[in-house]
């Protein structure tokens, strides 16, 4: 099976338990995450927000309350996307947020049609990384900004050591037991492991035509915030 497809069907399996599964066993840092992924929108950039791999819409929601006046939302998960299109009507922020089925690699938006990009935590699923962050170039306006938010695997003890012991032992117990999913839990680390990071990554975006790269470590490594310019 292709990994997009592999991805789709992990996540419309887990999507019931997503968000409460990603705020417990993150112990909710995944929230002070993307505020400060959201902090990087500078003013003239919060115009019009495109949010790949958006998920249930939970950053989508948090650009909006940050300030973004439009955003949309891409996803290849059907049931992810309804679950956001209901937090987002439950909100009354519908006239502001739309989500909708999306391809990273094939997006049917424009050339420069978005101020920001945003990706948190799902670049690591394309199954092509540079087809999909060369079409991110594409849509973004000259002078924009992309805003990548991922999982990242510490360098220095004891950290290190740790965060492998809970990704590969505790992770997938206990997100199995509560999704019914174990296979989609064991993925996560896996997909963490072989995701290029740090100068490697800064270096592909370089290659997709992004300008002065840039990487924050979040968290002891855990995560981190990548940045770039068009």
């Amino acid at each position: 099976m292709a990994k997009k497809e592999a991805v789709k069907g992990i996540f419309n399996d887990i999507a019931p338990s997503y968000d409460r599964l990603n705020h417990f066993l993150s112990m909710n840092i995944d929230k002070r995450w993307r505020r400060v992924a959201i902090k990087r929108i500078a003013e003239q950039e919060k115009g019009r927000l495109l949010d790949v791999a958006c998920g249930t819409g939970d950053f989508s929601i948090a650009a909006v309350r940050g300030g973004v006046q439009q955003v949309v939302g891409i996803d290849i998960s059907e049931k992810m996307l309804e679950i956001g299109r209901r937090k987002i009507m439950g909100m009354g922020l519908q006239e502001k947020i739309t989500l909708q089925y999306g391809d990273s690699e094939r997006m049917e938006f424009p050339d420069q049609d978005f101020d920001v990009i945003t990706v948190a935590f799902g670049v690591r699923n394309f199954e092509h990384l540079e087809w999909g962050l060369k079409e991110m170039h594409r849509v973004l306006k000259k002078g924009g900004k992309v805003i990548i938010l991922e999982f990242s695997m510490p360098e220095h003890f004891p950290m290190k050591q740790l965060y492998r012991f809970y990704f590969k032992h505790i992770l997938p117990v206990l997100g199995g037991w509560v999704s019914g999913n174990k296979g989609a839990y064991t993925y996560l680390p896996e997909s963490v492991s072989r995701f290029p990071q740090g100068k490697e990554f800064l270096e592909i975006l370089s290659r997709c035509g992004f300008q002065q790269p840039s990487q924050k470590k979040l968290t002891f490594g855990i995560a981190s915030l990548y940045t770039a310019h068009k």
